[in-house]
């Protein structure tokens, strides 16, 4: 870590060393943090676990993005925590501690890219990067009162970064604002393959809206529709939620259990008993089931796919409700995480962009809203965005 303190506990310890970039550049008076599954040259990469840790070589190459902000200017000032292998919604890491989360400080920061979110928010850097497979910047986003991109499927390279479920993982990133993260884009993204502009708004998502959170976010979806034009309804699902939810959490069982059970039984880890679960239930997952959820996955796929069509955007909640309590059981974080995927795995099932803007608060911690786009479209979301905000 290069800064000299670090009072939200956003950043892993590690021994400053300092990576060089360019001088000058678009985003050279900005500075940026990089989740501790990415390699920065110079740095360990833990993954969330001490095993990891101890087992990690300093890395010698930047992963791409880190290499970009770099290369544009930008400033390096620290890996950020995550939770253990990024495999959880909370940023409650049992080995190296929960980030605070400074918008809401009894309440979780979001995971898996928690130190991230806990990064910007707290004003210790401008920019973060983090990975989102199942909603990991996404939470956090809405959770910190943060802008936060789940780019496009493959749109920003994962070399040099520990994957977790490869067909769902993405790198997306963080700011405090609109106008960074359309800097940041700039540098990150490559050239727009679509063009958002027919907008939609997800009806039955809002409808599974609590009271208070309809009431939190619906003046930010007023000015978002007054910004980009008259909103048609339509549903996001066309088929039972439990459909595409189960097609998500067998498929992310299987690509992480194909990848980290032969080191969780050969090392024998002590893992948070969520995760350690997780590894438990990857074991049942069947060829068959396999094959069900892949095709489910299509089919739904190919229903959204078909409702953005070349130029939809989308206005939709990013989650039914603000950050678990510290304090919440077991239970309650179970039961959160089963509400909150209904209205995050459509987008990692399609390989969709999905772009979070603060929105309001309930019972005094943040909310977000989002928008999407057809895949390719994430330069346009980020100008909407800009749009709904100036």
């Amino acid at each position: 870590m290069l800064l000299a303190n670090d009072p939200p506990h956003a950043f892993m310890p590690y021994p400053a060393v300092a990576v060089p970039g360019a001088a000058h550049g678009p985003l050279q008076s900005l500075t940026f943090g990089v989740k501790d599954i990415f390699d920065v040259a110079g740095y360990r990469t833990a993954c969330g676990n001490p095993v990891k840790l101890a087992e990690s070589p300093v890395a010698t190459e930047h992963t791409p993005a880190a290499a970009a902000l770099l290369a544009a200017g930008a400033q390096f000032v620290g890996k950020t925590h995550t939770e253990e292998l990024a495999w959880s919604l909370y940023g409650t890491n049992a080995h190296f501690g929960t980030p605070l989360n400074p918008a809401a400080p009894d309440r979780v920061p979001g995971g898996s890219s928690s130190g991230s979110a806990s990064a910007v928010a707290s004003r210790l850097c401008d920019i973060a990067l983090g990975s989102d497979t199942g909603g990991s910047v996404r939470a956090p986003a809405s959770f910190c009162g943060l802008y936060g991109l789940r780019p496009t499927h493959g749109a920003i390279s994962l070399a040099r970064c520990m994957p977790l479920a490869p067909s769902f993982d993405t790198c997306g990133f963080f700011a405090r604002d609109a106008a960074t993260l359309g800097a940041v884009s700039d540098v990150l993204l490559p050239p727009a393959a679509a063009k958002a502009s027919r907008v939609m708004i997800a009806r039955d998502l809002f409808a599974r809206l609590p009271a208070a959170a309809l009431d939190a976010i619906m003046p930010a979806v007023e000015k978002l529709q007054a910004a980009l034009g008259k909103a048609t309804p339509v549903d996001v699902y066309d088929r039972p939620v439990a459909e595409p939810y189960d097609a998500f959490r067998i498929l992310q069982l299987h690509e992480a259990g194909t990848l980290h059970a032969p080191w969780v039984e050969s090392r024998k880890p002590v893992l948070h008993p969520s995760i350690a679960q997780r590894f438990v239930a990857a074991k049942k997952v069947t060829d068959a089931d396999v094959a069900r959820a892949r095709a489910a996955r299509s089919s739904f796929s190919e229903h959204l796919l078909s409702l953005y069509g070349d130029d939809g955007l989308m206005i939709a909640p990013v989650l039914h409700g603000p950050a678990p309590r510290l304090d919440s059981s077991a239970a309650e974080f179970e039961a959160y995480r089963d509400a909150a995927m209904a209205f995050l795995c459509p987008a990692g099932l399609a390989g969709l962009p999905q772009l979070v803007l603060p929105a309001g608060k309930v019972d005094g911690a943040p909310l977000g809203v989002s928008i999407l786009g057809p895949r390719g479209s994430d330069r346009s979301l980020l100008e909407a965005a800009l749009r709904a905000t100036a």
